[in-house]
């Protein structure tokens, strides 16, 4: 008939622990994204560092070479 008030606390106290599974799985997944955002943002930065680097090695050597090429021509 009527349920025990140890029952009851028992109950409301599972479906507590039950909802704060729940949360902790939730915010441990949005942390998993979180990082994996962070991770790609990252990974872009320093494919541009490379990339910047890259393009200034290129940049240089073009320099280079006319200066060289502007030098023989004086010569």
């Amino acid at each position: 008939m009527f349920k025990s008030v140890r029952l009851t606390a028992e109950e409301q106290f599972a479906a507590t622990q039950k909802k704060e599974v729940i949360a902790r799985n939730e915010q441990q997944q949005l942390q998993r994204e979180n990082v994996e955002h962070v991770m790609k943002l990252r990974a872009l930065r320093l494919a541009k560092v490379v990339a910047d680097k890259k393009a200034a090695g290129t940049a240089a050597t073009k320099k280079a070479k006319a200066s060289i090429t502007t030098q023989d021509q004086t010569a």
